[in-house]
């Protein structure tokens, strides 16, 4: 059987983004850990993607890039790109399922593709892409490469962090429906909402926007939950908005926390707390595994990169 990227980080004992700098940029490494990964890769008999230093052009297509997570995304993507002078295409679906169709046929005619969260059925996904290179990002699809963004162990900290402060009710503000991404939060936070003993309230799906977030808040506040857990972060600012309009206030009335971590977040009044995900390092890692594949190096299914909350003001003790 062919040895993969991931099965060199195993041997290695180092993760998958580490093994893939071994190389792809040899330099950021110690001299310690560069030595393993080559020596793990020598061990399996694993091809190195030297035929990745020619110059490629690939698509990247994303559901929204006036989404500040996708703009951070495309200019870590455009970065990394930019190190082996490879260019990037770029198609925005505009959360249009006709529209992802018809831009990921446009990309197979290029040397690979980055589907960053698509929305469409994993079958259909699959048989767009084709034979063409192709690399998923934030989205979990059987049979093909994927770079995750953990959807464990952020969220079950944000509900932890919530129970230790006293709340029993909590409700999650849904992100567009389809996404891989607000499903598996979901999951995460239903769970660990049942380990500590809170109430759980699903909100509807809206758009994962502040205008979204906005159109949460009077189902936030019927709910009577003293705490919500948003899709993202821009859900979370456009629920504390739509909650000021209707009288109450964060974090007196109403705690609330977000997911991404995105700049506006530790710059608003109060900071929001939040779930920060490793945005910028998944698409270099997934520009890097991109090249590999174009190169017919067998570089395994899933990397996942980890999650962490962020506590800041927008989270307190339940008011009596």
């Amino acid at each position: 059987m062919t040895s993969t990227l991931t099965d060199v980080a195993k041997r290695a004992g180092v993760s998958i983004a580490t093994a893939s700098r071994a190389f792809g940029e040899p330099d950021r490494l110690a001299n310690g850990t560069l030595e393993r990964v080559l020596q793990a890769a020598s061990d399996l008999g694993y091809s190195t993607p030297q035929a990745a230093t020619a110059t490629r052009t690939f698509g990247v297509v994303v559901p929204d890039v006036a989404n500040p997570v996708y703009a951070t995304l495309l200019k870590a993507i455009q970065g990394q790109a930019w190190h082996g002078h490879h260019r990037i295409v770029l198609f925005d679906a505009d959360e249009d399922l006709r529209r992802e169709r018809e831009q990921i046929q446009q990309a197979r005619k290029l040397d690979g593709m980055l589907l960053c969260s698509p929305r469409l059925p994993d079958a259909d996904v699959l048989e767009l892409v084709g034979s063409t290179p192709c690399v998923i990002v934030n989205r979990q699809i059987d049979g093909a490469p994927c770079v995750l963004m953990d959807t464990e162990h952020g969220p079950s900290q944000a509900v932890e962090h919530l129970a230790a402060l006293g709340h029993r009710h909590v409700a999650y503000a849904s992100g567009p429906r389809g996404s891989w991404a607000d499903a598996r939060r979901f999951d995460t936070i239903s769970r660990a909402c049942e380990n500590h003993g809170i109430r759980l309230t699903r909100l509807s799906h809206h758009a994962a926007s502040i205008q979204g977030g906005r159109a949460a808040a009077a189902p936030a506040v019927a709910s009577g939950a003293t705490a919500v857990v948003a899709y993202n972060d821009l859900v979370a600012l456009g629920l504390e908005a739509g909650m000021l309009e209707l009288g109450r206030r964060c974090p007196a009335d109403v705690s609330i926390v977000g997911i991404d971590d995105i700049d506006l977040a530790g710059a608003v009044t109060p900071g929001l707390t939040t779930v920060r995900m490793p945005i910028g390092r998944s698409g270099e890692l997934a520009v890097d595994l991109l090249l590999q594949a174009i190169s017919g190096v067998a570089i395994g299914e899933v990397a996942t990169l980890g999650s962490q909350l962020i506590v800041r003001a927008s989270t307190a003790a339940p008011a009596v």
